[in-house]
């Protein structure tokens, strides 16, 4: 099964935006799976973090926008019985 080389270069064109650690504008609307006007949205209302370093071009460090993506976790409810339960022991030894 041979792969066509317009497959192969978008494979290696995947790879490569994986491995960038600033991306750009487009990238980061991609890589957040967002529109671009939401994207846009959110960069000026300083919702987001985000780099213009000539005052135009918006650039977005991948990392940055990880931690970004990881604010306000949704537990589980396993997660929520266990801190009950911790509570609630933590509570009666407090008693005693």
């Amino acid at each position: 099964m041979d792969k066509t080389l317009e497959m192969r270069v978008e494979e290696l064109e995947q790879m490569l935006f994986l491995t960038k650690n600033v991306l750009s504008f487009d990238e980061a609307s991609k890589f957040l799976n967002l529109s671009k006007s939401y994207l846009y949205k959110l960069t000026s209302g300083n919702l987001i973090p985000h780099y213009k370093p000539q005052g135009k071009m918006l650039y977005f460090e991948r990392v940055e926008l990880e931690s970004w993506l990881r604010q306000n976790p949704i537990k589980t409810q396993a997660q929520i019985e266990q801190e009950a339960q911790r509570y609630i022991l933590a509570n009666k030894s407090l008693k005693r």
